[in-house]
């Protein structure tokens, strides 16, 4: 499983968008590997509505509906027939308080990603929540050049995913690479979580038919 965070990257604006997204579905069909685009809320419906495929929004708020000017409720993502969010990414972070509220009452299959960057956190408030799936993602690495998860921590992913079995586990920052991906599998982890090498590459294509190969296609 490959989630394609399309951030707000220009390249991944409005038609860039759909584009993307168009590119995740054909290899996902060529590959026979899930690749899921993780969209802003400005685009999620519009791509859902063009392509017919699973959508996933970056970001969601904790209220259900109301007097809540600008915010995101996960019941009407869920009413537009999106199919999930992340929740607490790195570049959006939520108190944890704030989180077991969301998930208390969170709507009935809409899928929850839930987003930590230690291991301090999964030992913490994060132990006893109920995610749809964990996706690990230090901050320090998220967007590194030259470092991902799989090369820096290999031995905190392995405990992620022996600590919320059988909660499936996505690992995400510096994420590049074939081999980032292998190892990251060989780990124990369902996925990754990926975004600039993919949104900002010369030929996305081109990069996820390469990285599909690590999951043996």
């Amino acid at each position: 499983m490959i989630l394609v965070n399309f951030k707000i990257y220009k390249e991944s604006f409005g038609k860039g968008a759909i584009e993307l997204a168009k590119i995740c579905q054909e290899v996902a069909k060529k590959t026979g590997i899930e690749i899921i685009p993780v969209v802003s809320a400005l685009d999620a419906y519009r791509i859902k509505n063009e392509l017919k495929i699973k959508v996933l929004i970056q970001h969601v708020d904790n209220y259900a509906d109301g007097a809540k000017t600008g915010f995101i409720s996960p019941f009407q993502a869920k009413e537009l027939d999106l199919n999930g969010s992340l929740v607490n990414h790195s570049e959006h972070k939520l108190k944890p308080g704030t989180i077991k509220s969301m998930l208390k009452n969170w709507p009935d299959k809409f899928e929850s990603i839930l987003c930590l960057n230690s291991l301090n956190q999964a030992n913490g408030w994060a132990r006893s929540l109920k995610p749809t799936m964990v996706a690990y993602e230090p901050s320090e690495l998220i967007g590194s050049k030259d470092k991902s998860v799989a090369s820096e921590k290999p031995q905190v992913i392995k405990k992620m995913v022996e600590k919320f079995a059988p909660i499936p586990v996505l690992v995400g920052a510096g994420v590049k690479s074939v081999e980032d991906i292998k190892i990251s599998l060989k780990l124990g982890a369902k996925g990754v979580l990926i975004a600039s090498g993919i949104v900002t590459a010369k030929d996305p294509k081109s990069e996820l038919l390469k990285l599909a190969t690590a999951f043996g296609v």
